[in-house]
């Protein structure tokens, strides 16, 4: 691989060790902050802390915003509200280790959607890999074999990796900017509308200590996270950055198991077994590529 190429994986891996620290630490804050209102103030410590973070660097020139990347901009903001909102419900019902590893399923759901609306070529072992994945995430979603029961905490949780797999489309359409001014767009945006939303829902019991640990995980495991996985876009694309990204639930997975010691169902072990051959399949083929 040439030397961009490799810096981008290297954004790529430290991307998702950020975002992996999102699910584990975020569980407990649920216990005094609604959903609604801690996806906006995970938005928001990134979007404040990046903004901060541009200040110390020199300003860089700027192309003007095209109405495609208007339409791209509009759009990531909307599902950037609607995605963390959907995975905080869930989370709020599932295990913590479940969460995290169910969570790599908007590998799938980005690449599914690079392949069909944006027209990326992906792979044969890149298809087989999301095939494995998706079936480990039914393994995840079941919780009564004998009804066929989807968990209703999973369905939140596959509906939140959808719609950021959407997103992370959108996002690609504008990888050629600077990382951070995107982050900051996505999160003064997203967390000032999921503000508003937490304002007419309900704001939960908060605590000021709870608010400013909403902020800071919001800054590393959104902020950092983003504006390293935008960057390794612009080498990547789409698809392939996400292969990478794939470590990050695995990340998330055992810090869950070691904050919260879950009891953990013979399906999650089947199912982990199955991910880590997904996601070996994927990084197998990127690094030969």
């Amino acid at each position: 691989m040439t030397s961009p190429r490799i810096n981008a994986v290297i954004y790529a891996l430290l991307a998702a060790l950020f975002y992996g620290f999102s699910i584990p630490f975020s569980k407990p804050l649920l216990q005094t902050l609604s959903p609604v209102l801690l996806a906006s103030l995970l938005y928001m410590g990134a979007g404040l802390g990046v903004w901060i973070l541009r200040g110390f660097r020199r300003p860089q020139s700027m192309a003007p915003v095209t109405s495609n990347e208007r339409t791209a901009m509009i759009g990531m903001v909307i599902l950037d509200v609607l995605a963390p909102i959907l995975l905080l419900i869930g989370l709020a019902t599932s295990p913590a280790a479940s969460a995290s590893l169910l969570n790599n399923f908007e590998i799938v759901a980005t690449t599914l959607l690079a392949m069909t609306l944006f027209k990326e070529q992906v792979h044969p072992q890149i298809r087989w890999a999301i095939g494995i994945m998706t079936l480990s995430s039914v393994l995840l979603s079941v919780d009564d074999w004998s009804s066929l029961h989807f968990s209703i905490g999973s369905l939140f949780i596959i509906g939140a990796t959808l719609t950021w797999g959407l997103e992370n489309n959108l996002t690609r359409q504008l990888s050629h900017r600077d990382p951070l001014q995107i982050v900051v767009i996505k999160g003064l945006g997203s967390g000032l509308t999921s503000l508003g939303l937490a304002a007419v829902l309900g704001w939960g019991t908060p605590s000021l200590w709870s608010i400013i640990l909403a902020l800071c995980l919001g800054f590393v495991a959104y902020g950092l996270s983003i504006a390293l996985y935008v960057r390794a876009q612009r080498d990547l694309g789409a698809s392939k950055t996400s292969a990478y990204y794939a470590v990050a639930p695995f990340v998330g997975m055992v810090l869950g198991w070691i904050l919260f010691d879950d009891a953990l169902a013979l399906s999650f072990w089947i199912a982990l077994g199955l991910m880590i051959l997904g996601t070996l399949l994927l990084i197998r083929h990127e690094l030969k590529s």
